[in-house]
């Protein structure tokens, strides 16, 4: 039995899928079939029910997902603990969502660089969704989200941020002169939404569903500046955080009533062993917060 087969087996068995598996750890697809089959013949028993483009664990493979699991979680949080007895400075790996980093996250990491700077910092960008799948799976120490998701109870958090939702529209729009909008007036406006897998998608949808409608979605992106031309060139409105304005021209921010408050903060795994360098993070970040919150 190999580590690397572990690992191959446990993303089989979390996706139901070899195809999914190989894309996430880049790896071929004939490698971790050999490694299930090896993992197999080694112990003689049968980890998979396979039917078409699905894997379905057995009940044996079940029981020894979670050992295999726990065995992997032991090993890497006994790396880690040997990375901060060898003086060894790994970098932490952080998943930043565009809008929020766009927010106040360069600051955050000039001030945290100023004050630690022998400890690197990893940045990945994923959408708060995705970020915190992948500090759940370790593959990701911290991740900066939208806080307002059903499985936030899951993870450790630490609040940074309160900020409201606003419909930005170019002063030639329509709308541009309103007070206030509510989603029912937007239920015919053409829209440039988020990306698919985030917070602030999933609560406009849900607001939208609340009301029977189906947003009319002219595009989804992920990045602010192809948002921001869209919205500029009054091709239609866009749901961004009001903090977003103050460093947008060309945009004019509408609050939408019933307001749509949501919490930013950075999210960590429960349970996991915390290095040092994490640990520091984690406390700066605290004390961040409350200097945003004076100020």
């Amino acid at each position: 039995m190999k580590i690397i087969q572990l690992e191959y087996f446990c993303a089989v068995s979390r996706y139901h899928s070899i195809t999914q598996a190989a894309q996430k750890l880049y790896v071929t697809q004939p490698a971790i079939s050999s490694a299930i089959r090896e993992l197999e013949k080694e112990f003689s028993i049968s980890l998979f029910t396979r039917s078409k483009n699905h894997m379905t664990l057995t009940k044996e493979g079940e029981i020894f997902y979670q050992k295999a699991n726990e065995l992997l979680n032991t090993i890497k949080q006994t790396s880690s603990e040997f990375y901060d007895l060898g003086r060894k400075v790994t970098p932490i790996r952080i998943g930043i969502p565009p809008l929020l980093s766009t927010i106040f996250f360069p600051e955050m990491l000039i001030a945290f660089q100023k004050e630690y700077p022998d400890i690197p910092v990893e940045l990945i960008e994923y959408a708060s969704i995705r970020a915190a799948n992948l500090v759940q799976e370790d593959i990701l120490d911290l991740a900066l989200v939208n806080m307002n998701f059903y499985e936030i109870d899951k993870l450790n958090s630490c609040q940074i941020l309160s900020d409201q939702i606003v419909f930005c529209v170019s002063p030639e729009h329509p709308l541009a002169k309103e007070d206030a909008v509510t989603i029912e007036m937007l239920k015919d406006e053409p829209l440039i939404m988020y990306n698919t897998d985030s917070v602030q998608n999933a609560t406009l949808d849900s607001l939208f569903e609340s009301i029977k409608v189906k947003p009319h979605v002219l595009m989804r992106a992920s990045q602010l500046y192809t948002i921001q031309n869209f919205v500029k060139n009054n091709l239609g409105g866009a749901f961004l955080y009001s903090s977003l304005l103050k460093n947008m021209t060309g945009l004019i921010g509408i609050p939408i009533v019933p307001t749509i408050n949501q919490e930013i903060g950075l999210v960590w795994k429960k349970g996991k062993y915390i290095n040092s360098s994490v640990e520091k993070y984690i406390s700066f970040t605290g004390k961040y917060a409350e200097t945003i919150v004076r100020n």
